[in-house]
């Protein structure tokens, strides 16, 4: 958005100083280069408080525009040697001084055209995204905890307090050691589910076909709800994708099951539907289903670990999707809510 909206304000200011015509008489005195002068000072000192490095692409040339250009190709104008992937016009990466932007780029029209370039830090929009999720899994895991911790409490306290009364011992004690007991549980199975999300391996990638993974995904689905939910899967033709097998087997099952129980709810059969898309550099997984869709106000935490509406829900499904796909350089989306479906998409 930075660089878009950068672009448009150079775009209309150039065209501006090329449509506007010239007073001969007043740059005969001076008056009219002294304005353009004092625009030139007053543009270049609005570029340099813009945070991303800004540039301008004229043939084969490339010139840093403010302060965050000049200080990373340590230029004063033009950057030499230009990096290949500014002049390519494809690129969408730079790799430079050991750090990786991203290129955005607005072609410019007019009595020189040429390219303006916005670079966009990639790797502090990550270290962000990084900090927001910790914090988001810190305040998670803090709420569950407590919730678990409490009774917990409570109960051992009511325990001792119950020793004291014989009376009162042998009655309630049995009662209270069983609650105890399932509370303690419920605390275990939330580390375990935890630990399945904190310590997924890096993806060993290889060769797969989309076809062998739809029948395997096939298979498992029946044996799992044996024919109480149906799957259907559109073709897919001879593709081959570099995967992790089993990593993505478990991402989509994760997304499949998701749909089966968005569905139980309604009076429909369950019912979901698999399907593959291909882009130019992506391949899109398609999970959809005809449950009742998700409440917007849960659409921002659907992906949350351990974030769940269902009673029996450990809320690790999608949130495991996702780091999946995430860890091969993709990602799990929600692209539309009725019928609800989930995106999940790779580089090809």
């Amino acid at each position: 958005m930075f660089g878009v909206l950068s672009a448009i304000w150079l775009t209309t200011l150039l065209w501006w100083s090329a449509s506007e015509p010239r007073d001969t008489a007043a740059v005969a005195t001076g008056e009219r280069n002294e304005e353009h002068e004092d625009e030139r000072v007053m543009l270049r000192t609005l570029l340099d408080q813009a945070p991303g490095a800004l540039l301008a692409i004229e043939g084969t040339r490339v010139r840093a525009l403010n302060r965050a250009a000049r200080l990373l190709f340590a230029t004063d104008d033009l950057v030499l040697p230009a990096p290949a992937p500014l002049l390519s016009g494809d690129a969408a990466r730079l790799r430079h001084d050991g750090r990786s932007w991203r290129i955005d780029r607005v072609a410019v029209q007019g009595a020189a055209p040429g390219m303006l370039i916005a670079l966009i830090d990639v790797e502090a929009q990550e270290h962000a995204a990084e900090a927001r999720a910790t914090r988001d899994l810190l305040r998670v895991l803090g709420h569950e905890v407590m919730n678990a911790m409490a009774p917990i409490a409570s109960l051992a306290e009511t325990a001792l307090a119950v020793l004291a009364v014989p009376e009162r011992r042998d009655r309630l004690l049995p009662e209270i050691l069983g609650t105890l007991a399932r509370r303690a549980d419920g605390l275990r199975r939330f580390t375990e589910a935890y630990r399945q999300v904190a310590r997924l391996p890096e993806p060993t990638l290889a060769p797969v076909s989309v076809a062998d993974l739809f029948a395997d995904l096939a298979r498992l689905f029946d044996g799992q709800w044996h024919g109480e939910a149906r799957l259907t899967i559109a073709e897919v033709g001879s593709l081959i994708v570099s995967l992790d097998r089993s990593q993505m087997v478990q991402a989509m099952l994760a997304l499949l099951h998701n749909g089966v129980e968005a569905t139980t709810v309604t009076d429909l059969p369950p019912m979901v539907r698999l399907s593959a898309t291909v882009s130019t550099d992506r391949l899109t997984f398609h999970v959809a289903d005809d449950g009742p869709g998700i409440d917007p106000a849960h659409r921002a935490s659907i992906f949350l670990p351990f974030f769940t509406t269902k009673a029996d829900g450990n809320g690790i499904g999608l949130a495991a999707a996702r780091q999946i796909a995430q860890s091969h350089g993709g990602d799990v989306t929600l692209r539309a809510t009725r019928p609800t479906t989930f995106d999940l998409s790779v580089p090809l």
